[in-house]
């Protein structure tokens, strides 16, 4: 699986998330980026949240007023396709390494696009982490970072492995 890194947003904290041309990443995430409830979002398992830019453009055609980094994410990546992201995969984006931790369980944050946006992007089957569903990972895929480096807009991203 290879793609690109369409687009990288941060924030102070809470959505939306707004596009920067490149990033620091470090151990704890994207520097100058931050969360409005870091107890839920953040920290070294869910330091990065990426976004497939083909879900947000579905989302789009579905009626939601959505963007990338409207949904919070850090990486809005095109070209790879969110129904074949796993716990454990490392993904070598730009001059870091990430590894895929946990899909991100939506929260109501997001009813600010609309109430029903939750259940677009994720149902109970991906809650007890059934991967066939077809809402797997189409609200986002959190990794921890593996090796620190910089990251800039249209970088290439791509598979290296699952986890040793």
């Amino acid at each position: 699986m290879t793609g690109i890194i369409e687009q990288i947003n941060v924030s102070p904290g809470g959505i939306p998330k707004r596009p920067i041309p490149e990033a620091l990443l470090t151990r704890e995430g994207i520097r100058s980026d931050a969360w409005a409830h870091p107890r839920i979002h953040g920290g070294r398992d869910k330091a990065v949240l990426l976004m497939c830019a083909e879900v947000i453009e579905e989302l789009r055609q579905q009626g939601y007023p959505v963007y990338p980094g409207a949904l919070g994410e850090n990486f809005t990546v095109r070209g790879i396709d969110h129904r074949q992201l796993r716990s454990g995969q490392r993904f070598r984006a730009g001059e870091a390494v990430i590894q895929l931790t946990t899909v991100r369980e939506p929260c109501a944050t997001l009813d600010v696009y609309s109430p029903s946006l939750k259940a677009a992007i994720y149902d109970p089957a991906v809650r007890a982490g059934d991967s066939s569903s077809p809402r797997w990972a189409r609200s986002g895929m959190y990794a921890f970072v593996v090796e620190p480096g910089i990251v800039r807009s249209k970088d290439i991203i791509a598979l290296m492995d699952a986890a040793v």
